[in-house]
């Protein structure tokens, strides 16, 4: 009952902080209202997590041997270190603080496997780059057809309000099916569920997070690190969702956060570094540093309790 209950408070916390990387930039951009963009969100973070979900459970799993109460607690320990950050407004990673989470509750239980370990944190490191450099082409790329059709305003804003939409419910999508293996793992190590069942049941208490309680930290994504106009939020949603699905479709599940940033940074490099806003960023960076070891101490100190 415990890996149910906690698994579920997992999801709820990752929909509610991670749904800024589907539409805060959206949003703060105010192309798309906080409640239109949550419904959107919230809809496609479950089908991305019923139809592409499954492919990120078996790195987790191979993460440690736990049993379905210590994988409770491990869900406990992240899913607590998510919502201290949610409340705080930064935009923390899910992976990081389940992948802390095991690993601190496994270290004390002598059960960490260090190989899939270092693949996740090698990608953890290739994630925030790839956006980056995504977000970086996609800029010029896109620009270039529109300095050359000089579209007038109205039809600007309509071309953007549109694709802001569509890039925001991929980003949703691949939210979903990346991240829900974050919530999926804990459900299955509990030995009640199915991992097809899990992740329909991860992917709705993620929803149920974007519904609930996601609007500060899509404002703190969308104007913290800098400025963006319709067109950068639009790159910068497609470069992260693009870098987040190619990792989903490799089983690996990565931090959406991380991708969101580096492409917010990737715009403010290809627009000028000097319009960064080098606080929040480093807030941000600190909130990555603070998801994985806080989970990690939580875990291991439920552990040691056990």
């Amino acid at each position: 009952m415990l890996g149910l209950l906690a698994g579920l408070f997992l999801g709820w916390s990752l929909g509610a902080n991670d749904a800024a990387n589907c539409f805060g930039t959206a949003v703060s951009s105010r192309m798309v209202s906080w409640r239109h963009a949550a419904i959107l969100a919230a809809a496609f973070v479950v089908t991305g997590a019923i139809l592409q979900g499954q492919g990120g459970l078996e790195t987790l799993q191979a993460l440690t041997t736990a049993d379905g109460a210590a994988a409770g607690r491990a869900a406990l320990a992240a899913a607590l270190t998510m919502s201290a950050l949610t409340l705080l407004r930064l935009p923390a990673s899910a992976s990081q603080a389940v992948v802390g989470a095991y690993v601190g509750s496994g270290l004390v239980a002598g059960q960490v496997n260090l190989a899939p370990l270092a693949k996740v944190v090698a990608c953890w490191v290739g994630t925030p780059i790839g956006a980056m450099l995504f977000a970086a082409v996609l800029y010029h790329l896109l620009r270039w057809p529109l300095r050359r059709r000089r579209p007038s305003l109205f039809v600007l804003d309509r071309v953007l309000h549109g694709g802001l939409i569509v890039c925001g419910c991929y980003s949703a999508h691949a939210l979903g099916a990346s991240n829900v293996a974050n919530v999926a793992s804990f459900l299955v190590r509990t030995g009640s569920m199915t991992p097809p069942t899990a992740v329909a049941l991860g992917g709705l208490a993620m929803a149920i997070g974007v519904l609930t309680f996601s609007r500060g930290v899509m404002l703190t994504v969308g104007r913290g690190i800098t400025p963006l106009d319709a067109f950068a939020a639009l790159v910068v949603v497609l470069a992260a969702a693009l870098t987040v699905h190619l990792y989903a479709l490799l089983g690996v599940p990565v931090s959406t956060t991380q991708a969101m940033v580096g492409a917010v940074l990737g715009i403010g490099l290809a627009k000028g570094v000097h319009i960064l806003n080098l606080r929040s960023l480093a807030r941000v960076l600190a909130a990555w540093i603070v998801a994985p070891l806080g989970a990690a101490g939580l875990g291991a100190l439920f552990a040691a309790l056990a």
